[in-house]
């Protein structure tokens, strides 16, 4: 077995990992799975309290990712912005698709289901799923823009907030 190229990920580094969002490496440790050593980043999700270890040499297969730039998070609020692209599709199909996007660790994908789940007061109710769905988007989006403008979570959940309100009324 070759050996991968160097991590670039470091302990105390915030990263992305698709499937949770944002989590910070606590540690690179060695551990003896079946007989193979194996070395692990071992990544904190502090908000879900919970654990993952990751194979350094797997972490760009599995798409764990550094935090955004600045510049990427600009691009995700001017996606806000945006006109709401709600495709005719069965809801059961934009469900899956909504769910793919968030999973991607995409910044700009899950802008775009915040952007297509959000309602304005005077919209029609969202259903439960919708509502499910716009709830992990907006969460995963808002932990990474507070991670990248070094904010907590509350100010960039009010920074989302004023884009999407201002997006309504200008619309």
């Amino acid at each position: 077995m070759s050996k991968a190229k160097k991590p670039e990920f470091r302990p105390n580094d915030y990263v992305v990992y698709p499937a949770h969002g944002v989590g910070q490496i606590v540690s690179i440790e060695q551990q003896d799975i079946a007989g193979i050593a194996l070395e692990l980043f071992v990544i904190s999700f502090e908000k879900d309290k919970m654990t993952l270890r990751v194979p350094t040499h797997k972490a760009s297969e599995v798409g764990m990712r550094q935090l955004s730039t600045p510049d990427v998070v600009g691009e995700a609020m001017k996606t806000l912005r945006g006109k709401a692209k709600v495709k005719k599709a069965m809801w059961s199909r934009r469900a899956q698709e909504y769910e793919q996007k968030i999973n991607s660790g995409d910044l700009i994908a899950i802008a775009e289901v915040v952007r297509d789940l959000h309602r304005a007061d005077d919209q029609r109710e969202q259903s439960y799923s919708e509502r499910q769905l716009y709830e992990a988007a907006m969460e995963r989006l808002t932990r990474e823009v507070a991670a990248v403008s070094g904010s907590d979570e509350t100010a960039a959940q009010k920074q989302v907030d004023e884009v999407l309100v201002g997006r309504a009324a200008a619309a």
